[in-house]
């Protein structure tokens, strides 16, 4: 995917980022759970406006080891008519390389650790759209917006709401996909570093990324940019309605609670949602106290059936069966 139409280019933070994104990435600050910690004062004055670090919990080993990769990455310019390592490796040296930098800094930090991260936590592509579709069909994408098209909308998990524009604060690791047109193809991609909030309320993502116009580098953009699409998370920390017509890993999940609750043959969990799981569904709903009956998998309906598998398992013998040595 290509850098596009997009005029947009991020203002450079030298060392003091430098030793911002470390502590991020090896200090205290990477073991937080839900805090967060005000940007060193030599690093506030050198902005317009003080930012705070968001801190959002744990970082997943992945993406620890991505970001490590791509760091190192900081600098590396392209050759004549795009020519990269990244392009190299990924079956093009002239591509335009933004999906081929991260993809090439996944397969890095699994050599370098023996992990299994390329095609399981990150996608391995190039194609436009590919990679968001990629986090669709596992459940992993994140519209900024809140509704993803052909599906419906979003929650975050555990949500008594549905997701509002900008509540999902990107995370260190994400994938962040720009669109510049109505269509929403993506035409762009970076990686999530870390998000900072301005003193008056505006979130800035910052991001690591390749193809910006040359070169790997460090950018910044507000998270209420209309060419944010959304974001590919390296955790499952979204659910989305399901209706006709929608494949994927959590259409798989859906079908596999339905026949644990009896309401759908085991035949039927094939991972696409067709009749027989909208006849579920909606058979489902229709024991739900007050619910509209129309086999469209909302955030009430998915919610039910997921507190209804819970209380089986917690009422199951198994549960508290001890076994002894």
């Amino acid at each position: 995917m290509g850098w596009g139409e997009c005029a947009m280019r991020g203002n450079r933070r030298g060392v003091l980022v430098m030793l911002l994104a470390l502590c991020l990435l090896t200090g205290p600050a990477a073991r937080a759970q839900g805090t967060s910690a005000a940007l060193p004062a030599a690093a506030a004055t050198a902005t317009p406006q003080p930012e705070t670090v968001i801190l959002t919990g744990e970082i997943p080993e992945a993406a620890r080891q991505v970001l490590a990769v791509a760091v190192g990455e900081l600098g590396y310019a392209e050759g004549p008519n795009n020519l990269t390592k990244y392009g190299e490796w990924a079956g093009d040296k002239n591509a335009a390389w933004c999906a081929e930098f991260i993809c090439w800094c996944v397969n890095e930090a699994d050599r370098l650790h023996g992990t299994t991260w390329l095609n399981s936590v990150y996608p391995n592509y190039g194609g436009q759209n590919t990679g968001r579709d990629w986090y669709i069909t596992r459940g992993r994408f994140v519209y900024r917006r809140g509704n993803c098209p052909g599906w419906g909308y979003q929650w975050l998990r555990g949500a008594d709401h549905l997701l509002r524009k900008n509540e999902y604060i990107p995370r260190p690791g994400d994938l962040i996909f720009f669109s510049y047109n109505a269509a929403g193809d993506t035409e762009h991609v970076a990686l999530v570093e870390y998000t900072t909030r301005k003193a008056d309320g505006e979130l800035i993502v910052h991001v690591l990324e390749g193809n910006n116009p040359s070169a790997v580098q460090r950018n910044a953009y507000s998270l209420n940019s209309s060419q944010v699409l959304g974001f590919g998370t390296v955790s499952d920390v979204v659910d989305t309605t399901m209706r006709m017509a929608c494949k994927g890993d959590k259409v798989l999940q859906l079908q596999r609670r339905l026949a644990r609750l009896g309401f759908l043959e085991e035949k039927h969990q094939t991972g696409e949602y067709g009749s027989n799981t909208k006849q579920a569904v909606a058979a489902w709903q229709r024991i739900m106290d007050g619910k509209t009956v129309n086999g469209i998998a909302d955030r009430e309906t998915q919610q039910s059936i997921e507190a209804a598998i819970q209380r089986l398992e917690f009422e199951s013998p198994d549960t508290w069966l001890v076994e002894e040595d």
